[in-house]
């Protein structure tokens, strides 16, 4: 099957990811094990939506239940977005101490 790529907006990560980690922090109740590409979700999702921003994951999780699918599909789009800039920028650098990877970005 063939898929559309956007020529002026290169995809840094898709939709359906984003969703997926949604979904992990939805019904996991681990604290961590989340891949590369999961933790720059989470902290794209802490980047554009400030009620998560010190959350734990579990409390992420339950902020996104909460959420009515016309906000749900907005939100992914907007870390869509901040991953797409990010990427542009360079990316996420790398953890440094008493920062919080999550919360580490270039800007």
């Amino acid at each position: 099957m063939e898929t559309f790529s956007h020529p002026a907006r290169p995809c840094a990560v898709s939709e359906m990811a984003i969703v997926d980690t949604f979904t992990r922090l939805i019904f996991s109740d681990i604290e961590g094990g989340f891949d590369a590409g999961e933790q720059n979700t989470i902290a794209a999702f802490r980047h554009v939506d400030a009620n998560v921003l010190m959350d734990t994951y579990a409390e992420m999780g339950e902020y996104l239940r909460s959420l009515g699918v016309r906000e749900m599909i907005h939100l992914v789009s907007r870390i869509r977005e901040d991953l797409e800039e990010s990427a542009a920028a360079g990316g996420i650098s790398a953890p440094s101490e008493g920062i919080p990877s999550s919360l580490k970005r270039i800007r």
